[in-house]
């Protein structure tokens, strides 16, 4: 079975993308047209996989077009240009959920570990650890297109989907850790914009990133592939872990 799977990945990936497809990628993702040739083919490669593969769901009504699917689709497979291997590809996400614009969720709180309050709370995307990826189309579109504002929703839940399927964030702050391992680097730079903040000083990365260190990822992830000179500037072993993490370098071709 796992033979079978990989092998349709190989062909969808060879396949590539259609005309109109491919249409859609150049106008709604300009993150493409700032690829150097190689990764734009692995790209178009890697998308028609993730069209190949992947269940989509409109939301509130939402009608899902080729433009949504390709848009989200291309967005998520910016983070995957570093791999090589097609035996792992987001093998934990189950569907995207897409919602025409912010919607409304209902959350729960504990109090003091005993009482739980309900309410509501305005989203622009979420990603459950049980394999569902939702967004808001428009901030979908938003987020596409200014590739230097280091604001991503696609970006933002597919790093935690990433989170989820490879555990990155697990071992953060492991007192075990060894120095300048990914959870020393991780845990480290996280905790310096917890005390940055608690100092009222002026970061980088946005202070979204202090809720946790899931998030800290997320966000740093962002970063990484919108505003990755500055990243690799101002947090250079934290720039170098990542471009491990996701074998790229968008220094070397995205300029902000």
């Amino acid at each position: 079975m796992f033979g079978l799977k990989k092998w349709r990945r190989k062909r969808s990936f060879r396949n590539g993308l259609n005309d109109n497809q491919l249409a859609i990628l150049r106008d709604n993702v300009p993150y493409y047209d700032h690829l150097p040739d190689n990764l734009r083919s692995k790209l178009e490669g890697l998308t028609n996989v993730f069209l190949d593969e992947k269940s989509f769901e409109g939301c509130a009504g939402l009608n899902l077009t080729k433009e949504i699917k390709v848009t989200i689709a291309a967005q998520a497979c910016i983070l995957l240009l570093g791999i090589d291997d097609l035996s792992t590809f987001y093998e934990g996400l189950r569907s995207v959920l897409v919602y025409p614009e912010t919607y409304v969720a209902r959350i729960k709180n504990q109090n003091n570990g005993i009482f739980v309050e309900e309410g509501y709370q305005q989203r622009q995307g979420e990603a459950w650890e049980r394999g569902h990826v939702v967004l808001a189309w428009n901030e979908v579109k938003r987020g596409a297109r200014d590739i230097s504002d280091g604001q991503n929703l696609v970006f933002h839940e597919f790093a935690h989907q990433l989170d989820y399927d490879y555990g990155a964030t697990s071992q953060i702050n492991d007192p075990e850790s060894n120095y300048m391992s990914w959870p020393w680097v991780i845990g480290n730079e996280y905790n310096n914009l917890l005390e940055a903040l608690r100092r009222n000083q002026k970061t980088l990365i946005d202070e979204y990133g202090a809720q946790n260190v899931a998030e800290f990822f997320a966000v740093v992830t962002e970063y990484f592939f919108e505003k990755p000179i500055e990243l690799r500037q101002k947090h250079p072993d934290l720039y170098q872990q990542l471009t491990e993490f996701y074998r790229q370098d968008p220094a070397a071709y995205i300029q902000s």
